[in-house]
């Protein structure tokens, strides 16, 4: 069924003003127009709603009976109007979107003050967090994109890959395997090495890439952060494997770092967004930006 509701906006209108003449400056309509929507909204129920005479303008039965919901309805549409105008200024005020963290450490400032320039006033949440973590944001409309490896992403999430980095060794620049310009799996055994742990993403990547050969690697010690690893490395007490971008971001003195081989293992990075759900015109300028970004860094 369909619903008057200029009519009823009229309806109201004239029924808490006890004039049609009121209720027309109020709605910014000639009073020839007013009468045309209350003549119709009246013909659409079968009923008249007021009774009219040169001095007086009362409720029928029928509009005393209407009026009370009518108002209501209107209320409801306000406020439900006002609540989807905030949603959208929300929206254009506020982006948030997934990055990893050793990418979101050293690349994104730069490329967020460029954002600024077109966005000054915009809020931005970044969600510095694993792989898999970032992939449910995205995934659960939190975020509404993400800067990723793409091998830890769920079928219902589209992909845009970016760039292939492959993961390094790091060493201190005087350990001999700095020496060699790649270095082989089977040149690590006997070696402490330090893994990142299963929940960044990186371990399953390299777990599988070795197969049953990571059981020859001597995991000495496990931790939650490539940062972690690194200072683990500076220290000298064991080599650590992760990709070359978590390298170039942290870029720490006295450290180098070699691409492996048999096998060479690397990740996809890419941009991640949930099917069917496109992004803010905002999002779609930080995608842009990142991808240039990561362009030039390949």
């Amino acid at each position: 069924m369909r619903i008057d509701f200029l009519g009823i906006e009229a309806f109201v209108s004239i029924a808490d003003r006890g004039s049609f003449h009121l209720a027309a400056a109020h709605l910014n309509l000639s009073q020839t127009a007013l009468s045309h929507r209350m003549k119709k909204l009246e013909d659409d129920l079968g009923l008249k709603l007021f009774t009219r005479t040169t001095r007086q303008l009362a409720l029928t039965p029928a509009g005393l009976e209407l009026l009370p919901k009518a108002r209501r309805m209107i209320d409801d549409m306000v406020a439900s109007y006002d609540s989807l105008r905030k949603q959208g200024r929300q929206g254009q005020e506020r982006l948030s979107f997934g990055c990893l963290p050793t990418i979101a450490n050293h690349y994104l400032p730069r490329i967020l003050k460029t954002l600024s320039e077109t966005y000054p006033d915009l809020s931005i949440r970044v969600y510095d967090n694993s792989a898999s973590e970032i992939a449910q944001l995205v995934q659960d409309g939190e975020a509404e994109f993400a800067l990723t490896f793409v091998s830890a992403n769920r079928w219902d999430l589209d992909i845009k890959p970016l760039l292939k980095e492959p993961y390094v060794v790091l060493c201190p620049d005087d350990h001999p395997l700095a020496q060699q310009e790649t270095v082989a799996w089977s040149e690590l055994e006997g070696y402490p090495l330090v893994r990142i742990s299963q929940q960044t993403g990186n371990r399953v990547l390299i777990d599988d890439a070795l197969g049953s050969r990571r059981e020859l690697m001597t995991w000495r010690y496990e931790v939650q952060h490539v940062a972690t690893a690194v200072s683990m490395v500076q220290a000298r007490i064991g080599l650590t494997i992760v990709p070359r971008l978590a390298v170039d971001a942290i870029r720490t003195p006295g450290l180098v770092s070699r691409p492996m081989r048999n096998p060479s293992v690397t990740r996809t990075i890419g941009l991640i967004m949930k099917r069917g759900l496109p992004p803010s015109q905002a999002g779609q300028l930080l995608m842009s930006l990142i991808e240039q970004h990561l362009n030039q860094e390949s």
